[in-house]
């Protein structure tokens, strides 16, 4: 292959693609955390919504039950 016989526009397109890439990879990487929250905090509203209220659940895995306890 000849490095005179590539079209400019190809290379051009052939490097946007790569940036697009690395942008994309760094958003996902970036994301994993909350990723890593969403899961958790699905599980636990499954978990404590067997015997209680959604809303209740909801509450208490963001950490706010002791504010709506009935005494």
């Amino acid at each position: 292959m000849n490095l005179k016989n590539i079209n400019p526009i190809n290379a051009l397109i052939a490097l946007f693609l790569l940036i697009t890439i690395i942008i994309f990879s760094f958003i996902a990487i970036n994301l994993r955390p909350l990723a890593r929250w969403a899961n958790y905090q699905t599980t636990c509203i499954e978990n404590e919504s067997v015997d209680k209220t959604i809303s209740w659940a909801v509450r208490k895995c963001n950490g706010r039950s002791k504010v709506y306890q009935v005494k």
